[in-house]
């Protein structure tokens, strides 16, 4: 397994739409991290097993997948993943750290496809699928000392949601973390100090006022936008303050804009940041540890 950070859905928020050239437009947020030996799943967006499948993993090997939070387009497939990978031959066991309330959204998820789930267990011989999976719900702090990976937690600002976290992932080699969505958060910069690449959120404050209007959620969509994810520059400013190795743009606000590029998102972040920074894009891969961009849209 070669080492590599996968930016498999870029988008956020949960619609989807066509662009004005035809097909979709970016997916919503989940990311693919593979550092000492493991598979991790950092949310499950709508599109995350497409997306893995694209990036060339085998869903039959399954290993660990984090959510950050509740929001849908973090969690909303991850139910349909787990399945689909248990129809593509999973037999080995799969943990799924989450926040309070995921193992009641994955139960939920098996009691609307105990028809299916039980058939096909009697009709082709599946294994027991809730047996398969562990579902450990976490807060602040360490989440995970395992085989030389240490995952910890930082809970960010993220109104109305509570339990929201940022993921810090260490080997001895590399280390990664995501922000989750947060407002400008600066005890997340002491979170990342030193970290080789932050994956941070960002929005273009140009384009809310355009997206509000497509969305057609007026003021109160704003007030949620304004209120609860980071603007380019602090992204950039955090990124500065943690003296990191590599700045990714991620969950990136609005995403599908024809009239916003990636030259807007560099020209925002350069306010406050000079180091290598990349603009996510959906099946962006970055090589690690070394953070080298081997395809997708990169800067330095």
């Amino acid at each position: 397994m070669k080492e590599r950070l996968v930016l498999l859905g870029t988008k956020g928020g949960p619609a989807i739409r066509p662009l004005p050239h035809g097909g979709s437009g970016p997916w919503p947020t989940s990311s693919l991290l593979e550092i000492g030996g493991r598979r991790i799943i950092i949310d499950c967006g709508l599109g995350v097993t497409r997306g893995l499948v694209d990036a060339g993993v085998r869903l039959a090997e399954l290993d660990l997948i984090f959510i950050t939070h509740l929001h849908s387009d973090h969690v909303l497939e991850l139910g349909p993943l787990i399945h689909t990978a248990w129809t593509a031959g999973l037999k080995t066991p799969v943990t799924v750290h989450g926040p309070a309330g995921t193992a009641d959204y994955f139960a939920g998820f098996l009691a609307s496809m105990r028809f299916d789930i039980e058939l096909r267990i009697a009709d082709e011989g599946r294994p027991d699928l809730p047996d398969l999976i562990r579902i450990i719900e976490f807060s602040e702090g360490a989440v995970l000392e395992e085989d030389g990976l240490s995952v910890r937690a930082l809970r960010v600002d993220h109104p109305p949601v509570t339990d929201c976290f940022a993921l810090r992932f260490e080997t001895d080699d590399t280390r990664i973390v995501f922000s989750a969505d947060t407002a400008y958060f600066a005890p997340l910069a002491t979170f990342a100090r030193g970290a080789d690449i932050l994956v941070h959120e960002a929005m273009l404050a140009a384009g809310v006022d355009r997206l509000v209007a497509r969305t057609g959620n007026g003021d109160r969509l704003k007030q949620h936008l304004m209120a609860s994810h980071t603007m380019a520059e602090d992204a950039g400013r955090i990124a500065t303050m943690a003296d990191v190795g590599h700045l990714v743009l991620h969950h990136l606000i609005p995403a599908d804009d024809p009239e916003f590029s990636e030259a807007d998102w560099l020209a925002a972040v350069a306010e406050t940041w000079d180091g290598r920074i990349t603009i996510g894009q959906d099946g962006l891969e970055i090589a690690l540890p070394a953070a080298k961009a081997e395809t997708g849209r990169e800067s330095a």
